[in-house]
């Protein structure tokens, strides 16, 4: 059997000098082309941060401000009107407690005689109008009044935690969304600019300068961005949806936000100081005192309760007929009074104060139990909030303007061909990413000022 074999000839030595004939005389025009596209790419990356990205969202709705939000959520949210209605019946409730029992009018026919039903035939015969007053022990009426009083008092501050809360959750969300925002705006700054970096890689590579990779890892990165924004889309959708159930409206209703915003962050009062702010409004802590004072005086009723009640009673009795003198029969007048004995305190009346007592404990632990609590989300918010904002500062001064200097020096570096286009990409990416932290940490910055508002329960928390 034979065998062929492919002999593979190198070019010819007249083939390499019309190539190197050629290269000489297309070299100026390569130069030139060179010095256009880096002049170009200069151009763009240094203009590119004040460059408008596209919008989020192709809406004509209105730019909705985080006050106008806080506003709309306030005025309409379903649960929150479910707490204030709560509220406004419990309010309703003290004058019911502290008013006496109905009293009670009978109409009583007395002493009939069975075999005639005459009313002349016996004396004792009579109509009777009666009046009847339950009276209990003095003080109890004064207790029951002031313990709903208190009930109604934490319900009140129950309405301002929920809407303390709420406000929270709307900001919290607002800021998210806007970070959101920021971030699709980046991305697709970055798409953008990948795409002139992959004709640039395309175009070198087509006329022997560059390689196949850089086209391929530029166009990696490229798909990249495609994914993380399809990624951002989709929290954004998510965002939005929630903060419209905040704001009672439909979950597809567009959300637009400002693209601008003051980007200066606030001082914060020393921690000991919103400990003592908090103690003083927060609405969480002024309902515990309030259960706490109405488990103390349902405590003091039950220790009255021992004393008897009293029922007080008056009757009229209307009678016909004459005496055996020929003299009419006088009308009889009847009085009663009544007080309950207490013979089973011991079984009854002791046992609802020990009761009593133990919730009274029970509301105290909560409120110490309460305080500590706001106290942990006061310090938790403010270590988040200084964090953040440290981090912006640090982000905003000297991360970014750094970054933006390594990829002005990669660009000068590229073009004379000591910098590798890779490098060069990545670099730039770099840049955008840490921007995309910076607007991170001033989302995470205001979100922790939000709950730190709510923590304390002021809005004005700020040296």
């Amino acid at each position: 059997m034979l065998y062929s074999r492919k002999i593979v000839r190198h070019p010819c030595t007249m083939a390499d000098a019309w190539k190197t004939t050629t290269d000489q005389r297309h070299r100026p025009v390569r130069h030139a082309w060179r010095t256009t596209r880096i002049i170009t790419l200069l151009a763009l990356m240094t203009l590119w941060p004040a460059a408008q990205a596209t919008p989020v969202e192709n809406t004509t709705a209105s730019a909705l401000s985080l006050e106008d939000a806080v506003t709309i959520a306030v005025d309409g949210n379903p649960g929150l009107a479910e707490m204030q209605a709560r509220a406004e019946a419990m309010a309703a409730i003290p004058s019911q407690a502290g008013a006496l029992p109905d009293p009670m009018v009978s109409f009583n026919a007395l002493n009939l005689p069975t075999d005639t039903f005459d009313r002349d035939q016996e004396a004792m015969t009579q109509l009777q109008i009666g009046i009847e007053q339950s009276l209990p022990f003095p003080g109890k009426l004064e207790l029951q009044e002031r313990a709903a009083e208190f009930d109604a008092d934490a319900a009140a501050s129950n309405v301002d935690e929920t809407r303390l809360r709420l406000v929270h959750r709307v900001k919290q969300t607002w800021w998210q969304i806007y970070y959101l925002d920021r971030a699709l705006e980046i991305v697709s700054r970055n798409q953008d600019l990948l795409r002139q970096f992959v004709q640039i890689a395309q175009t070198k590579y087509k006329v022997g300068e560059g390689l196949q990779q850089e086209v391929l890892l530029a166009q990696v990165e490229l798909s990249q961005m495609f994914d993380r924004q399809i990624e951002l889309r989709g929290l954004r959708r998510q965002q939005a949806a929630r903060l419209n159930a905040l704001l009672d409206r439909q979950t597809d209703t567009p959300v637009v936000l400002p693209e601008k915003v003051d980007e200066d962050l606030a001082g914060i009062l020393p921690e000991l100081q919103l400990y003592t702010r908090a103690e003083a409004s927060r609405p969480l802590l002024e309902q515990r005192r309030q259960e706490v004072e109405a488990a103390r005086t349902r405590r003091d009723f039950a220790r009255r309760d021992r004393y008897p009640d009293f029922k007080l009673g008056a009757a009229y009795g209307f009678r016909q007929g004459e005496n055996a003198d020929g003299n009419s029969r006088p009308d009889f007048a009847s009085f009663r009074i009544g007080m309950s004995l207490p013979l089973y305190a011991g079984r009854k009346q002791d046992k609802a104060y020990d009761q009593r007592t133990s919730e009274h404990l029970q509301k105290q632990y909560a409120f110490q139990d309460e305080v500590g609590k706001v106290q942990a989300e006061i310090t938790a918010a403010l270590a988040d909030y200084q964090r953040a904002s440290e981090q912006v500062q640090l982000f905003k001064t000297g991360i970014i303007p750094q970054a933006r200097q390594s990829v002005a020096s990669m660009l000068s570096g590229y073009q004379v061909n000591k910098v590798d286009f890779l490098n060069l990409v990545r670099a730039q990416i770099t840049l955008y990413n840490y921007e995309t932290q910076y607007w991170k940490s001033f989302s995470e910055a205001n979100q922790a000022m939000a709950r730190l508002t709510a923590a304390v329960g002021e809005e004005v928390i700020n040296e």
